[in-house]
């Protein structure tokens, strides 16, 4: 079987070009302060602060993006996502919501992409027949994409983006106990369905 002996988080690791991973401890409490401080900054005109926030959050809405559209389409809507909140920014009454805020426009944005898209099938090299540890990355990314949204959003900013989980509920607003339930459900999830997928 070619899951057997198959490290999920090495496989999406090596997954060319989506990872942009940077290891990094737990997101310290004094973080939230420093991003409002920018935000407000930002709404103030401040342009090289909206770029220390985009700096900050680009894991966090690639990975949202991630695990809602095709992988072609994650870095353009990204860069759509940000334009939105450059726009928006002024409607942000609290400054320290802005993580929660930027990942509801990152949704919002996934949904409006498949309402408007036409059908298309995204050619893999599965379709060639060539099994490299991209591939099998490949595979682990569409077996996510099948799992519930609550756990889908969690495991892709883990595994691909390589946020901790502190980091996740600071970003994205959730509790760190609703990230590290959704975290074990999710990973459980997704070792169970790899068991059961066989030679792909």
């Amino acid at each position: 079987m070619i899951w057997e002996g198959l490290d999920v988080e090495r496989a999406i690791d090596l997954y060319g070009g989506i990872r942009q991973r940077r290891d990094v401890a737990a997101t310290p409490m004094t973080e939230s302060t420093e991003d409002a401080r920018l935000v407000q900054a930002a709404q103030a005109g401040d342009r090289a602060a909206f770029g220390r926030l985009y700096d900050r959050y680009a894991r966090m809405v690639h990975g949202i993006m991630l695990a809602r559209v095709p992988r072609t389409e994650v870095d353009d809507l990204v860069q759509d996502v940000f334009l939105s909140a450059l726009r928006r920014l002024p409607t942000l009454r609290e400054a320290a919501a802005f993580g929660g805020w930027l990942a509801m426009i990152a949704r919002n944005r996934a949904v409006d992409y498949h309402r408007h898209s036409s059908g298309t099938v995204e050619l893999t090299e599965e379709m060639g027949g060539q099994k490299s540890l991209e591939t099998q990355a490949k595979a682990v990314l569409a077996v996510i994409r099948t799992l519930p949204e609550a756990y889908r959003e969690p495991l892709i900013l883990r595994l691909v983006e390589g946020m901790t989980g502190p980091e996740i509920a600071e970003r994205t607003g959730l509790t760190p106990a609703s990230v590290r339930v959704n975290l074990h459900r999710g990973m459980k999830l997704l070792r169970d369905k790899l068991a059961g997928k066989g030679d792909l």
